[in-house]
């Protein structure tokens, strides 16, 4: 795979969330949002993460100091929130900094609020995009597009561009697949970005823009589809972030009923984000499992017990409506 940098927008002042707390710190199945991003980017182990920051930023450096020590993950600063391509552009010191003059590289961009997209997509997203110059975006078909960007093709299937929903026509809106907000780029894209124009609804520089510049230049744009819609949905305010929340929490359950563990009434189960299940583990309705609870192989946790940093130990049985915090439980 080419070397590649990743870069997260975090810059927006989500005021929709109404919260004096940055939106990407908001948590959903036990973690922040951006947290969930950048667990997806682990795995593609990219020589530089920029963050890119602007309203409530000290917060996030704060949040992220421990991931950031190591150099791995820096921060840019975005001081006038003037869109999203305005905003990959003030990551252009930090990305090519971890190249070396001439080397090519991949740019992968990504939102900080939609913690749904999983690593096997970016790694497809990357794959897709080869190793030359050009631009990829993820694109997914949704049962509800209001609000996102809509992906206008070609006659022969290319991605035309991408029409902004304040910018869209009827016939655009009715158009069901969307713009994820997830891009890779070759290295040249800061110079393109000096090309972005605020002639558009917003004002803005709008990222989407890149488009028709790679393409006015005889560069590929191509496009990856999403494994699933819900990989682009995004934690815009509190409602949108319950379905996110939800989702991952549903993802995480099912990852451990594959594992070996039973669940009576999953649905009921509630499990956190540092939680480690044994196989044949067995967990009765309406369990809260908190912290870095574990639970040994073929212990049974009984109905509406809320374990807060415990350690079941193999074959323990916690009687039912069972509170405690930092105790563990034996078999004997």
């Amino acid at each position: 795979m080419n070397p590649l940098a990743v870069v997260v927008l975090a810059a927006g002042a989500g005021t929709r969330m109404r919260s004096s707390r940055h939106k990407v710190l908001h948590e959903v199945a036990g973690a922040p949002l951006l947290e969930h991003v950048l667990r997806a980017v682990d795995p593609l182990a990219p020589r530089r993460v920029v963050v890119v920051i602007g309203h409530l930023g000290e917060q996030v450096r704060e949040r992220f100091a421990a991931r950031s020590a190591g150099g791995g993950l820096v921060f840019a600063e975005q001081r006038e929130l003037l869109g999203t391509g305005h905003a990959l552009a003030q990551a252009e010191e930090q990305v090519l900094a971890a190249f070396a003059p001439g080397e090519r590289g991949t740019v992968l961009v990504l939102v900080g609020d939609a913690p749904l997209v999983t690593s096997e997509t970016l790694r497809r997203l990357v794959d897709a995009h080869g190793e030359g110059p050009g631009m990829t975006l993820l694109t997914a078909t949704v049962p509800d597009p209001a609000g996102l960007g809509r992906i206008v093709r070609a006659a022969d299937g290319a991605v035309e561009r991408v029409v902004e929903h304040k910018d869209a026509g009827p016939a655009e809106l009715a158009i069901a697949e969307v713009n994820g907000g997830f891009y890779a780029f070759d290295l040249g894209v800061f110079e393109r970005c000096r090309l972005l124009s605020r002639d558009n609804a917003q004002g803005e520089l709008y990222l989407t823009e890149l488009l028709d510049i790679y393409r006015a230049e005889g560069l590929p744009v191509r496009a990856v589809a999403a494994a699933s819609p819900e990989e682009v949905l995004a934690a815009n305010d509190r409602a949108e972030l319950a379905v996110v929340d939800r989702a991952l929490r549903d993802r995480a359950r099912r990852a451990w009923l594959l594992a070996g563990v039973t669940m009576v009434a999953p649905e009921t189960v509630f499990l956190g984000d540092a939680v480690r299940l044994a196989r044949d583990v067995t967990l009765h309705p309406g369990v809260h499992l908190l912290g870095a609870t574990t639970v040994g192989e073929g212990a049974s946790v009984g109905p509406y017990a809320v374990l807060t940093d415990c350690t079941v130990e193999p074959g323990a049985v916690v009687p039912p409506h069972t509170v405690a915090a930092g105790e563990t439980f034996s078999s004997r």
